[in-house]
């Protein structure tokens, strides 16, 4: 099926060229890295991990958010996502291939990465998630491409790939919560220490993976003959929006317990992500806007008539995605470096050449992503399905 994406229109090209140049840039940034070294990052003896472990933690959570259409499609014979299952499997992909290339880019000398295979240590959390990570993206390929081999055929899936297709359900929640089990187990992180790491972890991804879909849905609606349909995306808005508002309370929870006990090292870095500590703001705009966008997102999407229109539910889905982002891809890590075991303050920005190549990895994630959804909507748009999300006939 590969032929498939060798053909589009010349936005499509255009596309894949524009996303080539910021590749290129982003590679081009780290050969800068590999040959002077992780000093070229805003990352330091004090604060350890950045941009990259963020968006390694962030696209967990992504690729872990297939499950909430797979789950309903496939064990609770939900046909309305039939339309979309392969979609969401095929999003897990990329953002599985992000994460490994963010710890890629993380190690600073590539043949570290052997390290983990070459002298594997069972005791370390590390050694899981890359066991997991692995898997999830093994099972999702296999899956998502042979679903869509046989709807290429215009035949039912093959009875094997079923078992395939349930141990994925089951794989993807383990990706983040062993992810979470990173933090949390980490003493004298104080912000990361909290037994609802895990929960936090899962809520917000079943929130900002919904929330992606359903822009990405609408978007290959728009450019497309294939249309994801509505109930699914509304559907996919719904399970945003509880998602979405459960994370809140979880934090409000966190936030709760650190002030009403009045613990130093709990409270410390919830002050300076919102209000600054010891005269260091640098992520209050960050936490600012957060919040802002986290408000814009419950509005639209908790509110039925502007949940319904699809402009205000893209904003609101936009929203709700690029504020857990600033909240786990950002916020989170530095949060639980400040301040430092000796209480003392050093902040972190990322630089330039670090974000070309935070942004580098991106745009290898949407290459591929939009080479998966050009091959999925091609085979879809041959198929008419009836209200019930069947395949009726072949055109």
């Amino acid at each position: 099926m590969l032929e498939l994406a060798l053909k589009g229109k010349p936005r499509y090209w255009l596309w894949l060229i524009f996303l080539g140049v910021l590749i290129t840039t982003g590679f081009i940034s780290y050969l800068y890295q590999l040959k002077i070294g992780l000093g070229i990052t805003g990352m330091s003896r004090d604060v350890s991990w950045g941009l990259y472990i963020g968006q390694f933690t962030f696209l967990v959570g992504v690729a872990a958010s297939a499950v909430t259409v797979v789950l309903p499609y496939y064990l609770h014979n939900y046909k309305k996502y039939g339309r979309i299952a392969v979609i969401g499997e095929f999003l897990a992909i990329p953002s599985v291939l992000m994460c490994m290339l963010f710890i890629f880019v993380d190690l600073g000398q590539p043949m570290r990465v052997l390290n983990v295979l070459l002298h594997p240590t069972p005791n370390s959390v590390m050694f899981y998630d890359m066991i997991v990570l692995s898997g999830y993206l093994i099972l999702n390929l296999l899956c998502g491409w042979v679903i869509l081999m046989a709807e290429r055929k215009a035949a039912p899936p093959p009875k094997w790939i079923k078992p395939f297709i349930y141990i994925a359900i089951c794989w993807a929640p383990s990706i983040h919560i062993v992810t979470a089990f990173l933090y949390q187990g980490l003493p004298g992180r104080e912000y990361w220490i909290t037994a609802i790491m895990a929960a936090k972890f899962l809520s917000s991804a079943f929130a900002s993976g919904p929330a992606l879909l359903v822009v990405l849905c609408l978007i290959v609606r728009k450019f497309t003959n294939f249309d994801p349909g509505k109930e699914a995306i509304q559907t996919l808005a719904k399970t945003a929006t509880y998602f979405l508002l459960v994370t809140i309370a979880f934090y409000g929870f966190e936030v709760f317990t650190a002030f009403y006990s009045s613990i130093p090292g709990h409270m410390a870095p919830i002050k300076y992500l919102f209000a600054g500590l010891e005269g260091h703001t640098k992520l209050v705009p960050v936490m600012s806007i957060c919040v802002f966008l986290a408000a814009i997102g419950v509005i639209i999407l908790v509110t039925p008539p502007l949940r319904k229109w699809e402009v205000t539910l893209a904003i609101g889905a936009a929203a709700t995605f690029i504020c857990l982002w600033l909240e786990k891809g950002i916020s989170l890590v530095v949060g639980g470096f400040i301040p430092n075991p000796f209480e003392r303050v050093f902040e972190y920005w990322p630089t330039l050449p670090e974000t070309l190549i935070a942004l580098g990895v991106w745009s290898v994630g949407f290459f591929v992503l939009t080479i998966l959804y050009k091959i999925a909507a091609t085979v879809k748009e041959k198929a008419v399905f009836d209200k019930y999300g069947e395949k009726q006939i072949k055109t």
